[in-house]
């Protein structure tokens, strides 16, 4: 099988390119046209770059089809965002206004003001992973469980059991 064909150009272009990239992925795919260059086998790629051999075939295929800036690019973000971050900050600052002010802001009016820009029915969670992607979280938790008795009816409990002590070894004999 005859070696990955490129030029000596490329090669200093790809090989350059390998260095400087920081992501991982892309590295991976510099490396495996770089070696099929060199002359790998796609045996020996799958053996050291731990890549499936149709895998490798296709990096080089990809590459001859697409050229360098768009092989190299990373197409594969880890978000997907109804907005861009600049939409998202820009409905948030009308919210941190009434913040400033004192005012209490729930997810419900953030996720309605959202719903109604956006034009689409947007899921709570998304709106809790926008707030804590934007720095927001809640400022005070709740002063007390919302099913607690009131105070007067706990010092009315206190004054009917007062308190005893007792040794364990007279309860067991």
């Amino acid at each position: 099988m005859p070696k990955f064909q490129i030029s000596e150009e490329e090669h200093k272009a790809i090989k350059a390119l390998e260095k400087k990239t920081k992501d991982k992925n892309i590295s991976k795919r510099l490396n495996v046209l770089l070696l099929r260059h060199e002359g790998a086998t796609i045996a020996e790629i799958h053996e050291k770059l731990d890549l499936h051999t149709s895998t490798i075939s296709k990096i080089c295929s990809r590459y001859r089809q697409q050229g360098l800036e768009e092989f190299a690019r990373n197409k594969y973000t880890s978000h997907s965002w109804a907005m861009t971050y600049e939409e998202e900050e820009k409905i948030l600052e009308q919210f941190a206004e009434k913040a400033e002010k004192g005012q209490q802001i729930t997810v419900s009016e953030i996720k309605a003001e959202f719903d109604r820009i956006r034009g689409k029915d947007t899921g709570r969670g998304y709106i809790y992973m926008l707030l804590k992607r934007h720095g927001w979280r809640k400022l005070m938790p709740r002063s007390k469980h919302p099913k607690a008795a009131d105070t007067e009816t706990c010092e009315v409990s206190k004054k009917l059991n007062p308190p005893s002590w007792t040794n364990s070894k007279n309860i067991h004999p």
